[in-house]
């Protein structure tokens, strides 16, 4: 569960430039995903933009993404980000007045916003209380007849935890309730065999654990979800798209799979990227990844235990994060001295977020303690 964080760190310039502690919030680039976005920086700037050649590599890149996943390609959709997912899912149920989406209090907004838009159509957001350890038993007294979603994030972003969504999988198909998970803050940093965890849907974006830029997201729909109706339609969404580009009411059928819910072009510079991110993590391997992160977090653990600063969210391997730990500092006092002394974190809702990634070493949480040490 050991691999070579000095060589994988080579390639990430930034950690040369600062203590960087933020992949929570956005990944820095490595050289192996700066390469291929430059490559097709060069297609396009040589070739003028040989399209066919970037419309078969971003069937490579799917077809990579669903073995990443352990799903097949047709379950597989780009998006533009998490929240587009979110809501392409929302207005793609058939819900009807009365139907109701059970989510946890305090969750990730865009997730929330996505369905608190559809009570307009008289479905009904159940919000249940966020506890250190989410499972079956958290919806079960709150689901009931009328309960046809259950939206969550598989970590969450503001305190790290880590949700038992097996668990509530097993519940969901036990009640026929689809379940959405939101998998920004897990993908490329916890294993995630979807068909294994029995998630109905997954959305995420790409620019934390899987390394790349923003603007480009991934969705999953199983294909035992078949009452899904796309809530927009372009020639990309068929299953014929008209050669001749002149649109007919006789050629509407859909693609089959997550396909039928993309809606023209692509983010292809990134998609090119995203080959070269999931191969080089694939070197690694996230479950060697998840082994050294909640290593580096135990470390940073011992340290702020010496120091007497509290960590918000949970604390045991079962219910955490590997990578993300809020420590109980006032933001407002310690954010301005983090920057001063050249360290990258984020504020949150009570404190400062720690957020480690697969190039970090004990050296910078050793560096990072100093720090804190230095000011208290």
């Amino acid at each position: 569960m050991r691999y070579n964080v000095d060589a994988v760190r080579e390639k990430f310039p930034v950690t040369g430039n600062c203590l960087y502690l933020d992949s929570g919030h956005q990944s820095p680039l490595s050289v192996d995903v700066k390469a291929g976005i430059e490559q097709f920086l060069d297609e396009s700037l040589n070739h003028a933009g040989p399209k066919s050649a970037w419309m078969a590599r971003l069937e490579e890149v799917r077809a990579q993404v669903a073995r990443f996943f352990g799903v097949s390609a047709s379950e597989i959709a780009f998006t533009k980000n998490t929240s587009e997912g979110c809501n392409l899912i929302a207005n793609a149920y058939p819900f009807r007045e009365g139907d109701n989406v059970l989510m946890l209090e305090g969750d990730h907004p865009n997730n929330t916003y996505a369905f608190l838009n559809i009570e307009k159509k008289g479905v009904e957001v159940r919000f249940v209380p966020m506890t250190e350890r989410v499972n079956a038993e958290t919806f079960r007294s709150v689901a009931d007849e009328r309960t046809r979603i259950i939206s969550l994030s598989h970590i969450t972003f503001h305190a790290g935890h880590k949700f038992d969504i097996e668990s509530i999988a097993g519940f969901c198909k036990e009640q026929g309730i689809l379940l959405m998970i939101d998998a920004m803050q897990s993908v490329g940093v916890t294993p995630m065999s979807l068909k294994e965890m029995g998630v109905s849907v997954m959305v995420c974006g790409s620019h934390k654990g899987l390394l790349v830029p923003q603007g480009l997201g991934i969705m999953y729909i199983s294909k035992e979800v078949t009452n899904l109706v796309p809530p927009f339609l372009a020639a990309a969404s068929l299953e014929n798209p008209p050669a001749d580009f002149i649109a007919s009411r006789d050629n509407m059928a859909l693609r089959a799979g997550a396909g039928s819910f993309e809606v023209g072009n692509y983010n292809l510079p990134t998609v090119t990227a995203l080959g070269r991110a999931i191969e080089l993590i694939e070197s690694v391997g996230v479950a060697n990844i998840e082994s050294h992160l909640y290593d580096l977090g135990d470390r940073l653990l011992s340290h702020l235990d010496r120091m007497g600063i509290d960590l918000v969210g949970p604390r045991s391997r079962d219910d955490r994060a590997p990578h993300i730990y809020v420590i109980r500092l006032d933001a407002d006092k310690w954010l301005p001295y983090f920057t001063e002394n050249n360290v990258r974190v984020s504020p949150e809702r009570d404190g400062i977020r720690v957020s480690f990634a697969l190039f970090n070493t004990e050296n910078d949480v050793d560096a990072f303690a100093s720090v804190v040490e230095k000011y208290l």
